[in-house]
């Protein structure tokens, strides 16, 4: 099975309509996108190409995980060329991170080790102001997010140097959001949102200046830069392209590429950290881990003899998915998919080669995390 044939279905749908009849993507919602193609056509996204994917040395170009982008052809230049290009993008510390958060990293840590000046906002600011009550009741529920979340990110790959925090950033960070906030009128932020509360629109001036900012003399200087981020954050990224070229500066109009939702392992949810039973997050304990796997809503077939005679539903299969999403090994990877979809590997098999992997995998990712503790709770409290 190829790619597009294993991620042409999603569960559910994210695209709604605003009060004008006028239709958009909720950046905030827990429910996924189902037809890509749509998605592309409505809000002019390009599909990633296999001529630049084939040439970019990450399971995610490989596998089509990272499917769409919006002028990614002058950032692929500097990688072919090898000069510096910015790779930028945030995490809101609203949660511990997810598999599906993981997916960011990686592509961050890709970026870094493809030349780029890396920018990773680990965003408490923005968790506070957008998110509710229950979930980050104060700044200081989500400066303790953050230190865990600063901590993953140093334990995927990254240096500290390539991680900020938002609520520490200098001055002029915060005096270029304010300046942002008069460049885009409610007209536009209807078109593209529909109706937003007060938290959100504070929240969005501080994405804005987090994709921008380092184009500024005082921070990297002008030069092409990317932006990577699942495909329900595309509002945010046309806003910013939207009205940078109003800006009083000269800045290149910022790129962006976006990944497919590894959706939750129920059926019909993306993988959220607002419910946790959908997702395996990054300090999921090893029974935990291996409990949610077991549970995981799969693609085998009623009975054993249906499922030889007619094999699994790869399409379907959450742990197949998941293993699509991170497992490292391609090669065996289909092998897995094809003896699946043959009926010879049963769900129950499946599901011991993802508890294989991921067990041993996270608890590695938790002892570096450990390790990291200190450097995060510098960054975050200094």
């Amino acid at each position: 099975m190829t790619q597009k044939e294993f991620l042409k279905t999603v569960d559910s749908s994210s695209v709604t309509k605003t009060m004008a009849g006028m239709e958009k993507i909720d950046a905030w919602g827990n429910a996924a996108i189902t037809d890509y193609e749509h998605v592309f056509k409505a809000f002019g996204l390009s599909r990633f190409p296999d001529t630049m994917a084939s040439k970019l040395n990450h399971r995610f170009f490989e596998r089509g995980i990272v499917n769409a982008h919006r002028d990614f052809d002058k950032v692929f230049d500097r990688i072919q060329k090898k000069k510096p290009f910015i790779a930028v993008t945030g995490i809101a510390s609203s949660g511990p991170m997810t598999l599906g958060h993981k997916c960011i990293l990686d592509l961050m840590h890709f970026f870094k080790q493809s030349g780029a000046h890396t920018h990773l906002a680990i965003c408490d600011l923005d968790a506070y102001v957008s998110r509710p009550d229950n979930r980050v009741p104060s700044m200081k529920v989500a400066k303790e997010f953050a230190v865990q979340n600063a901590a993953d990110a140093l334990a995927i790959g990254l240096d500290i140097e390539d991680l900020y925090l938002q609520s520490r950033q200098p001055a002029r960070y915060y005096e270029f959001a304010f300046e942002l906030s008069k460049k885009i009128t409610n007209n536009t932020f209807e078109a593209i949102y529909g109706h937003l509360d007060m938290g959100k629109i504070a929240a969005n001036f501080l994405q804005y200046a987090d994709i921008l900012h380092p184009q500024l003399s005082e921070f990297d200087g002008k030069m092409p830069s990317v932006t990577p981020i699942a495909i329900d954050q595309d509002p945010h990224a046309r806003a910013t392209r939207d009205f940078v070229e109003r800006l009083p500066y000269d800045l290149e109009k910022p790129s962006f590429v976006f990944t497919r939702h590894q959706s939750g392992l129920k059926e019909g949810t993306k993988m959220s950290a607002s419910d946790p039973d959908t997702a395996i997050f990054l300090n999921d304990s090893a029974k935990e881990i291996e409990r949610k796997i077991q549970r995981a809503f799969t693609g085998g077939r009623a009975t054993l003899e249906e499922h030889r005679k007619l094999g699994g539903v790869l399409e379907i299969d959450k742990v197949f998915e998941m293993l699509w999403f991170h497992y490292p090994n391609t090669k065996e990877l289909n092998r897995i998919a094809e003896d699946f979809k043959s009926g010879k590997m049963l769900s129950r098999e499946m599901k011991q080669i993802a508890v294989d992997y991921f067990v041993p995998f996270l608890t590695e990712h938790q002892r570096k995390v450990k390790e990291n503790l200190p450097k995060a709770k510098k960054l975050v409290y200094g």
